[in-house]
């Protein structure tokens, strides 16, 4: 689903206490009753009051009932979630306008955005149930008492992994955006101007290039981490020039690692596997896109193990489970991913459905008194116009305070 934040100039406190409501009765509830949502919410207005949010909230898809459930409630749609996120972002003023959607995947929507100074970042929204769905839908034995909210937890579990491995990361030194800002399901992080590195299609040297991308990975392994999906979709190639004003000074290409939700510890009962293939999705690249071989074999994941602490280096795992992302989470976090990319998997073999009709099942059962619409116009955040720059689009959104 993209991105629409037209309604959100609309929406009242009244209207936000209601959608927070629904939020906090999801935690226990696929369906929150009707009665529950007033109870929490304790709107001035009363019940006439919270009735009314809740047709203006439904009217948008932020909220969504359910056609066949045994009693009157309503559901949080991923539009309410990006709405709560959003407004969360706003008034801690890390986000005021809000761009294009710059980029999609089976897992994420990476967007466009800017704080009120014209600074240029980057939303990262994780739906995992995206793909997932029906899989996650069907087999939530590793959720256990988190059935009713699947979606939701999942997506906040990667978007908390990732924001807690990127500030180990960054503090470390290694090349990794700047994490700004973590709210439910979403990432603020700085804007890397660089290009993945399956847009690159040659580079000066691509010995030096490979090497220093192997380098990285037995870093990582230094720190007690595996990437888990080390490829050409996860690395940008920025260019860095020796004196800018000249054009024809030299060139230096740095690799900038992003996406970090299926990061592994070098303890892990399968850390073997994710060390081989990170190390294998490189060198099949650079002799496929830059008909590079190293003739050196390797790294090896046994030699690596050996390396992990020496010299002092932070076992940066143990910092990122210290920072409260538990065992518990990674575990449930992992059983999804595996399943997300089974699905993948069954799609790609034509043996699965497809993206879109995973999402059709998800929102089939649901009664709506609108629709979350599209995003062909540009979109707002606060009370006037940005104009803005390279693919931000001139919106604005109302944070709704």
């Amino acid at each position: 689903m993209k991105l629409d934040t037209r309604a959100m100039r609309h929406l009242t406190a009244e209207d936000w206490r209601v959608l927070t409501a629904v939020e906090m009765g999801s935690k226990n509830h696929e369906i929150v009753p009707t009665p529950l949502i007033e109870k929490i919410a304790r709107l001035k207005g009363g019940v006439s009051g919270v009735h009314k949010s809740i047709s203006a909230l439904a009217k948008v898809g932020l909220i969504a009932r359910m056609k066949e459930a045994k009693y009157d409630g309503y559901r949080l749609s991923y539009g309410g979630l990006d709405y709560l996120a959003l407004h969360t972002h706003a008034a801690r003023k890390h986000v005021y306008s809000v761009g294009s959607r710059i980029g999609v995947g089976k897992e994420s929507d990476i967007m466009i955005v800017a704080d009120d100074k014209g600074t240029q970042k980057v939303l990262k929204i994780h739906r995992l149930g995206r793909i997932s769905f029906r899989t996650v839908k069907t087999n939530r034995d590793y959720l256990r008492n988190r059935q009713s909210a699947s979606w939701m937890y999942l997506s906040r579990l990667a978007a908390i992994k990732e924001y807690a491995f990127m500030q180990a990361l960054r503090e470390e030194g290694f090349p990794v955006p700047e994490p700004i800002a973590q709210s439910r399901h979403t990432i603020v992080m700085s804007l890397v101007d660089a290009p993945p590195m399956r847009q690159v299609s040659s580079v000066p040297d691509p010995a030096a290039l490979y090497a220093e991308l192997i380098a990285l990975i037995l870093r990582l392994a230094r720190h007690g981490l595996i990437h888990g999906d080390f490829n050409e979709f996860n690395i940008l190639i920025r260019e860095d020039r020796a004196d800018d004003q000249d054009p024809d000074s030299a060139i230096t290409l740095t690799p900038i690692l992003i996406d970090f939700p299926q990061m592994v510890s070098m303890d892990h009962p399968n850390a073997e596997m994710y060390f081989d293939r990170d190390v294998e999705c490189i060198k099949r690249f650079f002799s496929r896109r830059f008909h590079f071989v190293s003739t050196t074999p390797g790294p090896f994941y046994k030699d690596a193990k050996k390396t992990v602490g020496r010299d002092g280096a932070r076992r940066l795992d143990a910092v990122v489970e210290a920072s409260g992302f538990t065992k518990k989470m990674a575990k449930d976090l992992e059983a999804a991913i595996r399943e997300q990319e089974a699905k993948t998997k069954d799609d790609a073999d034509g043996s699965g459905d497809s993206e879109d009709e995973s999402d059709e099942e998800e929102e089939g059962d649901e009664e709506r008194s609108g629709s979350e619409g599209g995003n062909d116009e540009p979109l707002v955040i606060g009370d006037r116009i940005v104009n803005t720059e390279a693919g931000l689009e001139k919106l604005t959104i109302n944070d709704g305070t």
